[in-house]
């Protein structure tokens, strides 16, 4: 498996490199047009901010840690494609972001107090999710949170979708739409108690792209 997830994480990181520019100017202010998503980012600000750090993993351009930061969080920034680092940087001086892998978090044991993984999963196939969740409890401290934002798929984990194209250009990376019961049941094996699940209709199409929303707050429990 090793091979082909290497072959995946290249294929994401080429053509999130290509496509980091223009995923700044349509995305960066994204947030203004959903309220929950703001809100949810607020709660975990308020729980979190005073604690300790917050890493925010898949950063993008960096408009979600620049929400946290504005929050009071001190919060950093990784992403697996140097052009959304870039962009990120460019966007965001005041905040600190790097290249980093969500497989192999160049982070250590209990580093963290928060990790905001927004969206961030979208690209990764269910059988990697493991890998992520055990990075993330590996880097936070006991009794740390983790929020997840993603798209829903169905109870097999099945939905993945292959456009060949974003905005006109050409992307050959996969989209996974993951089912809420599978993520909680990877989080729990990962040593994570859930606190908090929402989940949510699309925006108007306008906004965002047509699938359901779910938001997970999850907990290191103290004893991993």
């Amino acid at each position: 498996m090793e091979n082909e997830t290497d072959r995946r994480l290249e294929t994401i990181r080429t053509d999130y490199d290509g496509l980091a520019q223009e995923y700044a100017e349509r995305l960066f202010d994204e947030l203004e047009r959903k309220p929950l998503d703001c809100e949810v980012l607020r709660r975990f600000a308020a729980r979190v901010g005073a604690r300790g750090s917050v890493c925010e993993l898949g950063c993008g351009p960096g408009h979600v840690a620049r929400f946290l930061h504005q929050a009071g969080v001190k919060v950093s920034g990784l992403d697996l494609s140097p052009g959304m680092v870039e962009q990120a940087r460019r966007l965001n001086p005041e905040i600190d972001f790097r290249v980093g892998n969500m497989l192999a978090l160049d982070l250590a044991d209990g580093a963290v107090e928060g990790i905001a993984a927004f969206y961030c999963i979208v690209n990764l196939a269910p059988e990697l999710l493991p890998l992520v969740f055990a990075e993330m409890a590996r880097v936070l401290t006991p009794g740390g949170l983790a929020l997840l934002a993603f798209h829903m798929g169905n109870r097999a984990g099945d939905h993945a979708m292959h456009p060949g194209e974003l905005w006109g250009n050409p992307v050959a990376m996969e989209f996974f739409f993951h089912s809420t019961a599978d993520v909680e049941a990877m989080l729990g094996a990962a040593g994570f108690e859930i606190d908090e699940r929402i989940e949510r209709e699309p925006y108007a199409p306008e906004v965002e792209y047509q699938t359901r929303r779910a938001y997970i707050l999850a907990r290191k429990t103290a004893s991993q």
